[in-house]
Formats: C-alpha cells, structure tokens, sequence
C-alpha cells in the first residue's frame, strides 16, 4: 500500500492537482492522508475538498477547516487568515460543510498517527522544539506520526526505551531531504511533509510525502505547479493580496 501525504493544501488547486500528477507519476498511490488545513487563504475550498475525496481517505481537521464551518473562533487569527475564513465560509457547499463538521482531530492509520498540530492540542500547538516534540512523542499510541501545521518539512526522532514504552534522551530533528528514502525502523518518528498549497520554508514548490508499506520507505518531493493562475484566482475572489504574494516566496 502507497499513501500520498498531503498537509496544508490551504485550498490551492493548481498546487493538489500538480502533487497527485506528480505522484502518480512517481509509482502512484492508493490512499490519501490528509493531515488537516485542506481550507484556507487559497481560492478553491469545495473542488480540494472534492478531489481528496476521490480517493481512499484519512483526514483529519484543523483551525482552518473548523472555523470555516464556525466550530472553531478566529479571534487569534491574523487579517489575512480571518478574511480568507469568512470568504471560505460564504462559498462552501453543503456537502462541504457536512464533510468538515465530521472531521476527527486525530485519526490512526496502520502504524501511523495522522493529526495537524500536536497530540497535545492539535488545533493550535505547532511541533517546532524538543520540548513540544517529546511531548508528542510521549501520547503516540503508534511508532509513527504525521503532522503539518507550520509548513515545514522535517524528520523528528527519538530512541524507544522499550521497558518503559518511552523514548530515550532528546528528540532530534533532521532534515526531511527531497527524493531520499527513508526507512523505517525500531526507533519513534515524527514526520512533517511540508505544505501542498503554501509552503514556508522559501521554496515556492509544492512539498508531499509517500509512504510505501511493503518497503516501509518515506520519501518526500517537491513539484513546481501553478502560482501565477492560483495568485489570479485570490485577487479575483478578493482575498487578501499578502496571501497571493507569498506564494511567489514560499513563505
């Protein structure tokens, strides 16, 4: 089995198409994993949504999604992010709203943990230090977890005490690097694809994972795709032109 790892696809349809071409491309794959902010800042919330569902599906939510169906505030939005919510929530469809209102904040998927932030508060907790990292690594229930939520990629791992079912010593963080397999093995990992549809860490490509059951392998890529017409697509709805802007930037 081949899952195709998306995280933070931010409502970028040039960007979701031009990964699932390139995947396919790159061995296919028979499931997705979505790991939250299907929705947000991008132009195109209901056909994202649509073509994620096309596939065998894992997907959990995050603050995007829920608050564009008001079961999350956006008072610790931003500008940007507050706007793009409320012109989100004016253009979902029905089917939309049904999928996002029964999303889990966590989901388990083979050996595999899907959720957006942290275990600890995957609404709005970003895995981004040792302290947060080992939290996590303390709750999973599963060898391995996927997160998303800041946009960048990484590997996190920890040496598993097996008498105590807890990891030894600090977390470390390594660099998820671009078309490299990575093998699984005896120790814990946290996996961080990168974002589909707005990536942060000033590379404009769009950024996935797959990973491969029968080989236990990860691999993570990266595909250029759109931004001039996905850029068009945000001015013409009105969004803010910060979020147009970055694109370009990768940030």
């Amino acid at each position: 089995m081949r899952a195709l790892i998306l995280a933070d696809i931010h409502a970028n349809l040039e960007a979701l198409n031009a990964v699932i071409e390139d995947a396919r491309a790159k061995g296919g794959f028979d499931a997705i994993w979505c790991l939250g902010d299907t929705l947000g800042y991008g132009p195109d919330p209901n056909r994202c949504l649509e073509i994620i569902q096309e596939y065998p599906l894992g997907a959990v939510a995050e603050n995007h999604d829920f608050a564009a169906v008001g079961k999350r505030a956006t008072d610790d939005f931003n500008y940007a992010a507050k706007a793009s919510a409320e012109w989100t929530r004016s253009q979902l469809s029905n089917e939309a709203v049904s999928f996002l209102q029964d999303l889990p904040l966590t989901a388990v998927a083979g050996q595999f943990t899907l959720v957006h932030g942290t275990l600890r508060d995957p609404l709005s907790e970003y895995l981004v230090d040792q302290e947060t990292a080992s939290a996590n690594l303390d709750m999973m229930a599963t060898p391995y977890c996927l997160v998303g939520h800041s946009h960048m990629p990484f590997i996190c791992w920890a040496e598993l005490d097996f008498e105590i079912n807890s990891e030894k010593g600090t977390p470390e963080f390594l660099e998820f690097t671009e078309d490299q397999a990575f093998s699984l093995d005896q120790l814990r990992y946290i996996f961080n694809p990168g974002g589909v549809g707005q990536p942060r860490d000033r590379d404009p490509r769009s950024s996935y994972a797959v990973y491969d059951s029968q080989e236990r392998l990860i691999r993570r890529h990266r595909v250029v795709y759109d931004i001039a017409l996905t850029q068009k697509k945000i001015r013409e709805a009105g969004l803010p032109e910060h979020l147009a802007q970055r694109l370009s930037e990768g940030l």
